[in-house]
């Protein structure tokens, strides 16, 4: 149980690095692909990454 727990880690740390790459992406000029579509990757990757969390916070907890 608690290598399906620390597997939910770090997925959602890799989740949230992504998150964080596609923030910094945004402030950048000229990047392809547009801002709209870079936001949108960037909230369903946080929400990944915190559901993750949220998983292996609750996997963590049990066992």
């Amino acid at each position: 149980m608690k290598s399906v727990a620390v597997t939910f880690f770090i997925l959602s740390a890799i989740l949230l690095l992504g998150t964080i790459k596609h923030l910094l992406d945004i402030s950048k000029p000229g990047v392809y692909p547009p801002k709209q579509v870079i936001k949108k990757r960037a909230a369903a990757l946080a929400g990944g990454g915190i559901v993750c969390l949220l998983v292996a916070l609750m996997l963590s907890y049990m066992s």
